[in-house]
């Protein structure tokens, strides 16, 4: 058994504010009481939560584990302790791995793996098309049936809208989100940034926004064909944006995540650095702006770290010649406190909803601090001052751009299903 006591009770889902002691039994919440109320026996594990937040478990809806095919970029293991040690306590992870997460016996491996070594709970993302391709449907009854939780062909959009509408269609039967890059690729091709001032100065390929957002464009309109649960990933576009609300407004089964990425940096930031390439690429003042729009009134969803790990062979060449992406794990909680709570655009209570009932609801479950819940608890600081140092990351890769920046607040202590996976010292 587990007491936390004395923490500042945080959960959206049940609109809880206040200072509440926690009793973990097993897997399982087995009591919440105001605090004090709660004697602890001789010899239960007892955390003082003090000063500190107590959140339903932060739930990560996109992530690279790169397992199987790529682990000299992540494991499993290693990618689920960097997401422990950023708060998170479930992560879905997208299925670009090699082979690609195409059918059940890739989805076992994969659940096998996280039960053996993983800090966290891993939920798999089952791909859309047989290999990523884009050429004909998967077999995602029987993903279904061994795990998965969602279907995406992450790392690129469902090929054609043909495709797009077939899997729609078969998703809604199952009750599965189809999560969407949302990327014209003929409009992105050989781009390494988004287009403007920025990468015409730098002589890099830029990419239109219009690259995202037509592309959303067509798979709002698909999602209202279908019925199906469409789920925009990592949406950098005001014009993208201003799709999800307008789908939202007619009752549409539509949503949305930002990356802390997205919402902190802009294509003004970019440098000969590969640290910043990511897809989609950072993106202008103007769109940075709308998210935290979007972000404070309600039509992004949920935050989400696009963590895409690469080991420092990759990216360590031209910036034209690198992959995108980006480490995301221990940043994330730091970054949305930062720029969207401590800059008074958002209350702590919608920044946790954000991380914890948004992500739940897109899947289809719900997530909340309440007797029979699942013992799954992020503890957290809103002000204690650290420096995020890359080398310190349990991940095998480096590749992030907040190497050396000052927080103020972050994770604390990382609970899944009763245990302390990860505590700060």
């Amino acid at each position: 058994m587990l007491l936390i006591k004395n923490g500042r009770v945080i959960d959206p889902a049940s609109k809880t504010d206040a200072n509440l002691d926690v009793l973990l039994d097993g897997e399982k919440i087995k009591e919440v009481a105001p605090a004090g109320k709660i004697a602890a026996p001789h010899g239960m594990e007892v955390f003082d939560a003090s000063g500190l937040i107590v959140a339903p478990g932060f739930i990560d809806l996109h992530v690279h584990l790169r397992e199987p095919g790529q682990e000299s970029s992540e494991t499993i293991e290693t990618g689920t302790r960097a997401a422990a040690r950023g708060g998170f306590t479930a992560v879905c992870c997208m299925p670009n791995t090699k082979p690609v997460n195409d059918n059940a016996s890739v989805t076992r491996f994969i659940l096998d793996r996280a039960k053996a070594g993983g800090s966290v709970r891993v939920w798999p993302i089952g791909a859309a098309s047989v290999g990523s391709k884009g050429e004909a449907i998967a077999e995602i009854a029987a993903m279904k049936e061994a795990g998965i939780v969602a279907v995406s062909d992450d790392g690129k959009p469902i090929a054609t809208a043909k495709l797009a509408r077939q899997v729609m269609d078969y998703c809604r039967s199952l009750d599965l989100p189809v999560i969407e890059h949302s990327e014209d690729v003929s409009l992105a091709a050989g781009a390494v940034m988004r287009e403007g001032v920025t990468s015409t100065r730098l002589g890099l390929r830029g990419m239109p926004a219009a690259a995202e957002s037509v592309c959303v464009a067509r798979d709002v309109q698909l999602a209202e064909l279908t019925g199906a649960r469409l789920h925009v990933a990592h949406l950098s576009a005001k014009a993208s944006l201003e799709q999800v609300r307008w789908a939202k407004s007619r009752g549409l089964r539509v949503c949305c995540e930002v990356t802390p990425h997205h919402f902190t940096l802009i294509d003004e930031d970019v440098q000969y650095d590969s640290k910043f390439k990511m897809n989609p690429p950072l993106a202008a003042r103007e769109d940075r702006e709308a998210l935290l729009a979007g972000l404070a009134d309600g039509t992004v969803d949920a935050i989400a770290t696009d963590h895409a790990p690469h080991e420092p062979a990759l990216k360590d060449v031209e910036f034209d010649r690198a992959p995108f992406g980006i480490l995301g794990f221990e940043t994330a909680l730091a970054l949305a406190l930062e720029q969207l709570v401590q800059s008074g655009r958002l209350s702590l209570m919608r920044m946790v909803e954000l991380f914890t009932a948004g992500p739940a609801r897109v899947l289809g479950i719900e997530r909340k601090i309440a007797a029979g819940q699942p013992g799954d608890l992020t503890i957290f600081s809103a002000n204690h001052s650290w420096t995020y140092h890359v080398k310190e990351s349990p991940s095998k890769s480096r590749n992030s751009p907040f190497d050396g920046r000052a927080f103020k607040g972050g994770p604390t202590a990382t609970v899944v299903a009763g245990r302390v996976v990860h505590r700060s010292h």
